[in-house]
Parts: structure tokens; C-alpha cells; sequence
């Protein structure tokens, strides 16, 4: 891509100058947050769907001067007016879109998760590097006030040792309906697809709906769980990838056109505090809207200690081991993250980032990984199950309160097998999978291939970004 006219910063009184890129649910609650600030101005909107342009313009017309506004993003990317690149796009255009948005001298907010690969990630960290951009990431509970004061509470020793974490998402999804295969007409279906396979879709929906097929999006872990891994990685204080991870789950109660499960545990071995996630996607009980909640939780990270655990996402309390409570830490749901982002822009401090490029890809990177392990597994019983996770006895114990959720259900795993993959033994020096515990040499070559991935040309990101 070219490099732009305006790589230098913002000038201290000028307005920066925005470009959003999808203008889905996200991107619209970016424009409607950034065309009531007057330190910023929206000069540019892109999405492939014509009418969600129209959409937003019609919804929008007192607050912005008329943009300019295309359906291929490339089309912005060389524009002299635009400083900052938002991207909320489909989660496989992420990391290209941010690529060229550095090489295009624009600084980058990109939506959750980064990345829609493993390997995407260390070539936007290079890219940022290397094109001295800015590039903040949209997990915006790295902004989160009470969950910050919640972290300093477990530092302080109050509670005693911190012992695991548990990132829990328990939010319901229904059935995503099945059609012939068909072509969408109303936009550009190959620049929709862009990195991944022209395939003919299989599902009803085009929008939204891309969260659960492998080609496009990376399931719940990779659209709610990244944000709980995202805070988990701050209570633990880790900066890298553990040393092993293990996906199990499984599409239950569905029979429907999604690719990715509705029910999944990845467990992250870190080897003083182990980081496990959990996602069920069906009710407490078959006919029932109510989700199940844990520690008083449905949606967060609980943090448990020797002596108590905290609890939350959007501010979070302490607790002692029988549940009562201790302290209060009132949040405010990150709403400080774009602040950070616009105020970093301007004085180019990359330090003062809340969510940077090296700490997105890493938080990406556990979802990725979780979802490898599963990805290259095989149908197992509970007793399989059990081995598999004994040497983490918090996932034993998590793992048991997943089944006994799946029986109320009528789901017996011993008849109906989920799917387990092999602990993947990482290498956070290359980002590569050293080995798989099967040692199942297909299994190690199918996890390899899926950290990288195939990308379509020309929408390809190059060795040397």
C-alpha cells in the first residue's frame, strides 16, 4: 500500500482526522462515539454492504459533514485526509486491514481479536514498528477502572496466594439456520471473503453469523473470551503465552450450520497460576432463557486466592471462601479506551497504550490456540477427559461442572463424545507448536498449518510487512 502524505502526528489543536471501516453494531457504536467528540472528525466510512452505509449516513446526517465513503477499503487507505484507521470489520480482515493501514502511515484502533491467526500477530507488531504507527486494540477492559483496582487488591496480598483463574462466558446462542448454498448478490462476495476461501455459504445470515464458521471468525473464545483472557492475563501478570494449552468441547444441543462449539474449555497452563476459560452457550435448563452463573458471575474472570477470590468484568468484588462479601470495586467499562487511543495518537507516547499490538496478539493468541487444540482432536469419553486434565486440578473440577451442565440437558458424554485435543507444547519464541501430547505427527502438522493458514491472494499479508 502507499505510504500516506500525512504520516506525522496530529497537531496538538487539530481535529484527528477518522476513517471506520464495518459499520456492523460495533463500528456504528465507534461512529456514534467518535461524530460527538470535537476533537476528532469522521471523514471517511467504508463497509462492503452499500446499505449499511446508507444506513448509518441516514442516522447520523446532523453529526457528520459528508464523508467520503467506498466499499473496498483500499480505497481509503492512500487518502491524505485520514490520520487514524478504525477497523470493525470481520475478524479474518483484521490484521491484513491493519497491515496496510500502517503502511499507509495511519495510526490503528482494531476491533477484538486482533488477529484471526497466530501468526497474523507478529506481523502487525512488526508493521507498527516498523512504520512507527500507533495500534491499540478494542479488549477496552484494559481500561476497566474497578477491574484494575480488583488486580491491585490481589497484588496487595489481602486475599493470599492467587491460585487459578477461571474466565467464564456463559451467554446464549440459538441454532444458526441452514440454507442451500447460495452466493450473497447484494455486495462483493470475493472482497468479502478477502484472505479465506470463496466458498458458497451455507447458513442464512451473511452478517453477524461469520463468528462461527472457522473461514471467518474464531467462535465464542475468539468474540467474548478474548476479553476474559485479555483480564486474566493481567491478573496473572503475564505477557507471554504459557508453556501448554488444551481446547475439549463440542456443538451440543444444535444441529445446525456453525462450524465453531457452543461449549468449550481451553485451559492455558501457565505454570504458577493456570488461566481457564469456559463457554456455555445453552441455558440452566432446557426451555429456560436464565444462563448458569458461577460465583455470582455469568460473563468475567474469577480469580481465586487462598484466601477469598474476586469476581467481575465491569467493576468486580472481593470475596471470602464461603461467598461473603468483602469490598467493592465499582467499574466503568473501559470507557476510557478510545480516550487512551486519541491521546496516545496525538503525543505518539506508544508506552501509554492500555491495549497495544504486542498485548493483543497475545491475548488473540490464547484464543487461537485454545480452539487448535480442539480443532485437531479427536471424540472422547469423560474418562479420556479426566486424564487429560488431571494434572490442572482446577480444569478437573471445571471440566466435571461442564458435564453435569451437559446432563441436564440429556447430554451424556459418554454416548454424545465432545471433541478433546492434545495439550499443544508452544514455543513463544516463534509462536509455533513444538509438539503435540499425542505426539500424533498429523495432528502436530494440522496444528502447525492452523497458526499460519492459507491466505488468498492478493489479500495477503507479506513475510516483510
Amino acid at each position: 500500500m502507499p505510504t500516506s502524505t500525512r504520516a506525522a502526528p496530529a497537531g496538538a489543536n487539530g481535529a484527528i482526522r477518522v476513517a471506520i471501516i464495518g459499520l456492523g453494531t460495533k463500528g456504528r457504536g465507534h461512529l456514534k462515539q467518535l461524530s460527538g467528540r470535537k476533537d476528532v472528525r469522521v471523514v471517511a466510512l467504508c463497509d462492503l454492504d452499500q446499505s449499511a452505509i446508507a444506513r448509518v449516513l441516514k442516522e447520523e446526517d446532523a453529526k457528520l459533514a459528508v464523508p467520503f465513503t467506498c466499499t473496498d477499503a483500499r480505497d481509503l487507505m492512500s487518502r491524505a485526509d485520514v490520520d487514524v484507521v478504525v477497523i470493525a470489520s470481520g475478524n479474518h480482515w483484521h490484521a491484513l486491514l491493519a497491515v496496510w493501514a500502517c503502511q499507509a502511515g495511519k495510526d490503528v484502533y482494531v476491533e477484538k481479536p486482533m488477529t484471526h491467526t497466530v501468526w497474523e500477530g507478529r506481523k502487525l507488531i512488526e508493521a507498527a514498528a516498523k512504520y512507527s504507527r500507533i495500534v491499540q486494540v478494542g479488549t477496552q477492559y484494559a481500561s476497566e477502572q474497578g477491574l484494575a483496582e480488583g488486580i491491585r487488591y490481589i497484588r496487595s496480598g489481602e486475599l493470599g496466594k492467587l491460585k487459578h483463574v477461571h474466565a467464564v462466558y456463559y451467554g446464549g446462542r440459538g441454532a444458526i439456520a441452514r440454507r442451500e448454498p447460495w452466493y450473497p448478490d447484494f455486495l462483493d462476495y470475493n472482497l468479502f471473503c478477502g484472505p479465506t476461501p470463496m466458498a458458497p455459504l451455507e447458513r442464512e445470515k451473511l452478517h453477524y453469523d461469520w463468528h462461527w464458521s472457522w473461514a471467518t471468525g474464531n467462535g465464542e473464545l475468539g468474540n467474548n473470551g478474548v476479553h476474559l483472557l485479555d483480564a486474566a492475563l493481567r491478573f496473572i501478570g503475564a505477557k507471554a503465552v504459557p508453556r501448554r494449552v488444551l481446547g475439549f468441547g463440542g456443538r451440543f444441543g444444535r444441529n445446525d450450520a456453525a462450524d465453531t462449539p457452543n461449549t468449550q474449555i481451553a485451559i492455558y497452563d501457565y505454570e504458577n497460576v493456570p488461566v481457564i476459560y469456559e463457554g456455555r452457550a445453552l441455558p440452566a435448563k432446557p426451555g429456560m432463557m436464565m444462563m448458569d452463573q458461577v460465583n455470582g458471575i455469568r460473563t468475567g474472570v474469577v480469580a481465586h486466592c487462598e484466601g477469598g477470590y474476586i469476581s467481575g468484568l465491569i467493576g468486580c468484588a472481593a470475596y471470602d471462601p464461603a461467598g461473603k462479601l468483602i469490598k467493592q470495586f465499582g467499574g466503568d467499562g473501559g470507557r476510557g479506551h478510545m480516550d487512551n487511543f486519541l491521546n496516545t495518537v496525538r503525543n505518539r507516547r506508544a508506552a501509554e497504550l492500555a491495549a497495544p499490538a504486542t498485548i493483543g496478539h497475545v491475548s488473540a493468541a490464547l484464543c487461537h490456540y485454545g480452539n487448535i487444540s480442539l480443532r485437531v482432536g479427536e471424540a472422547a469419553d469423560p474418562a479420556a477427559i479426566t486424564r487429560a486434565v488431571e494434572s490442572v486440578p482446577a480444569a478437573a473440577q471445571i471440566c466435571r461442572s461442564m458435564q453435569e451442565h451437559l446432563n441436564v440437558h440429556g447430554i451424556d458424554l459418554a454416548k454424545q463424545r465432545g471433541t478433546l485435543g492434545p495439550w499443544l507444547e508452544l514455543d513463544p519464541a516463534t509462536d509455533d507448536v513444538a509438539q503435540v501430547s499425542s505426539r500424533d505427527e498429523a495432528a502436530l502438522k494440522r496444528a502447525r498449518y492452523l497458526v499460519h493458514e492459507a491466505q488468498r491472494p492478493p489479500f495477503v499479508i507479506p513475510e516483510k510487512v
